[in-house]
């Protein structure tokens, strides 16, 4: 593509990219369109795609069923080549960022405070799998694809210096455990747990560490100590049996079955848990007001994403820090076998698709 287009406002935007057509199907290449570049709009070459644990479960219609054919993602970074006659957030050649979601009404107070994931009309469209209300109910196709129309509401500014291949996981992995850190105060010194450590773990590791935490990190097996240790953790658990310390805060990013009232007992008095990682609903861990009673003084609460401005604030953040998920590029035509390593354990980190590649 080149750096600028001429488009026609009311024509639809061709795309192509990886879909699957059912939840037991393989990705195969999928060519679609976009809805027509609005006056608010910017439309994006994306150049890389980050691939979440979401978009397994939703691929898989492990969270519900799903709607296909579905091409997932919402990690997504890339290149401005247009923009809407309104647009000045944006200019040609910027890089901007896509994550979680794509518009909202904008107008509710939750909207207003810039949470947008909790719009009370219950107009948050997410970036794929979903009907999109202000396009006449069309559904929505996500990251794994050659470009994507957003509102400029909704895209995030990057700095052209910025390594795009490790900017666009933070679209999800990033503001997905920087929400509940900044949402529990997190302070220089406080003792910090980390339940899984994959991209979503690891990235909570790398926040905690910078905000001057001491980082304890719960896995299900010790294929990454050393990983954890290099980053600067101070503990790593395989097991829960023989944990002595008390925890200010315990993030929990386990995408599978697990025992929420194991690791309340790890929480000192006053203690928070943040549950981000979604399981598939058959294997939804539970808690029960006998184990709330007997864990009082803790709380439990469960954080979503984050909203444009904190997305906004997390990516300066990631960049001045350099903060950034351990990740492996790989082909668009990879994309089934990350999936398969990803929920057998053999993925180490972070897989974002290089849209280069695709065909």
């Amino acid at each position: 593509m080149e750096n600028t287009i001429k488009f026609n406002p009311t024509e639809r935007i061709p795309a192509k990219g990886y879909a699957v057509s059912a939840k037991d199907a393989k990705f195969q290449p999928f060519n679609f369109t976009r809805h027509p570049i609005g006056d608010n709009d910017i439309f994006i070459e994306i150049l890389y795609a980050g691939i979440c644990h979401s978009d397994i479960h939703s691929a898989r219609s492990e969270w519900g069923e799903g709607i296909y054919p579905m091409v997932p993602g919402h990690e997504i970074a890339g290149k401005v080549l247009a923009i809407g006659k309104n647009v000045s957030k944006f200019k040609v050649g910027d890089y901007a960022g896509v994550g979680c979601m794509v518009n909202s009404c904008g107008e509710c107070e939750a909207c207003k405070r810039s949470q947008e994931q909790f719009c009370e009309r219950g107009q948050m469209v997410l970036t794929y799998n979903n009907l999109d209300c202000f396009h006449n109910n069309e559904p929505t196709y996500g990251g794994y694809s050659n470009n994507i129309v957003v509102s400029e509401k909704f895209a995030i500014e990057v700095p052209k210096d910025a390594p795009l291949e490790k900017v666009a996981p933070l679209l999800c992995a990033g503001i997905t455990t920087y929400s509940p850190l900044k949402f529990s105060k997190v302070k220089e010194g406080q003792h910090i747990g980390v339940a899984g450590f994959g991209g979503l773990g690891s990235m909570a590791v790398k926040y905690a560490i910078k905000m001057g935490a001491k980082v304890s990190v719960f896995a299900r097996n010790d294929n990454k100590k050393q990983n954890a240790f290099e980053m600067g953790v101070s503990n790593f658990y395989s097991s829960l049996t023989n944990v002595k310390e008390k925890f200010d805060l315990i993030i929990s990013t386990i995408p599978t079955k697990y025992d929420i009232n194991s690791y309340l007992k790890l929480l000192k008095y006053g203690g928070e848990m943040a549950i981000v990682g979604l399981p598939p609903i058959e294997t939804t861990p539970k808690i029960t007001a006998t184990q709330l009673v007997y864990n009082a003084g803790k709380k439990v609460y469960g954080s979503l994403i984050g909203g444009i401005k904190e997305t906004q604030e997390m990516m300066d953040f990631s960049l001045k820090h350099k903060i950034y998920p351990e990740t492996e590029i790989i082909d668009a035509n990879q994309i089934n076998e990350a999936y398969e390593k990803l929920t057998t354990g053999k993925a180490k980190f972070r897989y974002v698709i290089d849209m280069k590649s695709l065909q």
